[in-house]
């Protein structure tokens, strides 16, 4: 039989598994149950049984999960191939964005910005660059880039989206509040912030009736 999919829900959760089975002392917990798992971390314990299930398979009957193998399984799931990406637009939320180590956690790189602002260029605390956009397709071609990353202003959305696909870029991470259009066989991820936060701004209104 088949494992399940694993969910969006469920890969936000695998950091957290991760955090918690590396701090076990080597040598020291050959077997952990679902049960441990979700009692350390504070979660339901059948929501972390489903979320096992799903990435490593069924814990063996009163035993559990061999420890090095789910951590192994876990690892694969999100960090199995890492992906270097590149953001186009440092204002706040692209460095904000560029600076987060958080995203290592998830297989992904951001190794550099973007922007046509000189004052914007230079090297940040974080180790890492704002380049100028005039050498955005030579560093994607020759970095072999394949995520791009947009926070440019909803004018300038588009025309960054068709820069982004010339060089060679496949997968396409949105901010701008704007529909882009891309050809068949591009993966594109949309955010709106104005639109999630008027989501919560509605859930507390439905709430308090």
């Amino acid at each position: 039989m088949g494992q399940s999919p694993v969910s969006r829900a469920a890969l936000g959760r695998i950091p957290d598994y991760l955090r918690y089975l590396r701090s076990i002392p080597p040598g020291g917990c050959e077997y952990i149950s679902a049960t441990v798992i979700a009692k350390a971390l504070g979660f339901g314990e059948v929501q972390v049984r489903k979320d096992l299930n799903a990435i490593s398979g069924e814990g063996r009957p009163k035993v559990g999960y061999a420890t090095g193998k789910l951590i192994e399984d876990l690892e694969a799931c999100i960090c199995g191939t890492r992906h270097r990406a590149v953001i186009v637009g440092a204002g706040k939320l692209g460095l904000a964005l560029l600076d987060y180590g958080g995203f290592s956690d998830y297989g992904l790189d951001i190794v550099a910005a973007f922007d046509s602002d000189s004052s914007k260029l230079g090297p940040r605390n974080s180790g890492k660059q704002v380049y100028p956009t005039e050498v955005f397709k030579d560093f994607c071609t020759r970095e072999k880039i394949r995520i791009g990353i947009i926070t440019v202003p909803v004018q300038a959305a588009q025309q960054v989206c068709d820069e982004m696909l010339k060089t060679g870029i496949t997968a396409i991470w949105s901010f701008a509040p704007v529909k882009l259009n891309v050809r068949p066989g591009i993966l594109l991820q949309e955010e709106n912030l104005a639109l999630s936060l008027a989501y919560l701004n509605k859930q507390i209104d439905r709430r308090q009736v």
